[in-house]
């Protein structure tokens, strides 16, 4: 009896392990089945979703005129492939200037604004001419401004507020003058072509420059500051017809920005060599001379000294009307003492 039902367990174990193999083979054909449904539902090509948005932006980059930034035309000076100086002068390129003494609109107790010239002709004005080459370029000023603007370490704007930026091509516009078709001949002396090129930079015709400043009393400290704003190259501009517009501003330059330039060149001084300013310096202990041109004092309608009613054309009276400027801050600051 015993062998009997034992042949009756195994007999079921035997059913339900082949019915389970049966239920399992099922299983895996059902799920392949899914995934080829799921995999043939994937491959279906659907239409690429238009991005209008990138459409918008190709269009405005096509109508957007393209404005080419050329570089300056300036000379090119080679460094030195040996230590040009018997002295270490490497700490001197890494000067920064000092920071402003911070001033406050309620201690302003007097504030005007003018704009002087600086014409390099005049003999204390000399160093601004100083056409020696190192190995950070030409030493004039007018070619470390325009090297400081080749280099995009400042920019350079049309008008004295400082309102509209130039590109490199509009400086040099005003700087060189207008390309002109230079042709091209070959050997037999035929002409080939044309290439457009501009003028060379006399760089000793630049010899003025606009100084805009303001003259602030501060209370608080009981000092008269000085402080540049911007300075300006002039040259007499000649258009392509041979008309002589006169003495005209080719561009400003935020003083400000320039400081920490300007601290990294050397002033030439004949009279000491073994201590150099910088042009940093130079400026903030104004050792150059000028005369004033504009101020906002009694001058409502804003206009240059030498547009005043009666002084057109008179050179000696614009000069004696910017001294008489220079006095009138001058017996201010002296009159607020009393001993």
């Amino acid at each position: 009896m015993k062998i009997i039902n034992l042949k009756y367990l195994l007999f079921g174990l035997l059913f339900c392990m082949m019915t389970n193999i049966v239920i399992a083979q099922k299983a895996k054909r059902g799920t392949k089945k899914t995934s080829k449904a799921k995999t043939t539902a994937n491959i279906q090509t659907t239409e690429p979703a238009v991005d209008s948005s990138a459409i918008l932006a190709a269009k405005a980059a096509e109508e957007t005129p393209v404005v080419k930034n050329d570089s300056l035309p300036i000379k090119l000076v080679k460094r030195s492939l040996r230590a040009d100086e018997a002295v270490e002068t490497g700490s001197l390129h890494d000067r920064v200037p000092l920071a402003y003494e911070h001033l406050r609109a309620d201690d302003a107790a007097f504030r005007q604004k003018l704009m002087r010239e600086i014409d390099c002709r005049e003999k204390i004005n000399l160093p601004f001419m100083y056409s020696a080459d190192a190995d950070d370029g030409n030493q004039r000023f007018i070619s470390i401004l325009l090297q400081a603007i080749q280099d995009e370490s400042v920019t350079a704007f049309s008008d004295d507020r400082f309102t509209t930026p130039m590109i490199k091509a509009e400086v040099a516009k005003m700087v060189a003058g207008e390309e002109i078709d230079v042709p091209i001949y070959d050997t037999l002396g035929q002409q080939v072509g044309s290439q457009k090129k501009r003028n060379d930079i006399n760089l000793d015709s630049f010899y003025k420059y606009h100084l805009k400043e303001e003259v602030i009393f501060d209370k608080e400290s009981s000092r008269l500051f000085w402080r540049i704003l911007g300075i300006a190259p002039v040259k007499n501009v000649i258009t392509s017809a041979g008309i002589d517009l006169g003495p005209s501003e080719l561009f400003w330059v935020y003083y400000p920005d320039m400081r920490p330039i300007l601290a990294k060149y050397e002033v030439y001084n004949p009279k000491n060599l073994s201590a150099r300013l910088s042009w940093e310096e130079l400026f903030e202990n104004r050792i150059f001379s000028s005369r004033i041109i504009k101020t906002t004092m009694d001058n409502p309608r804003d206009l240059l000294i030498a547009s005043y009613p009666g002084l057109k054309d008179n050179g000696l009276f614009q000069l004696f009307e910017g001294e008489t400027v220079k006095e009138k801050i001058f017996n201010y600051e002296q009159n607020l003492w009393s001993y």
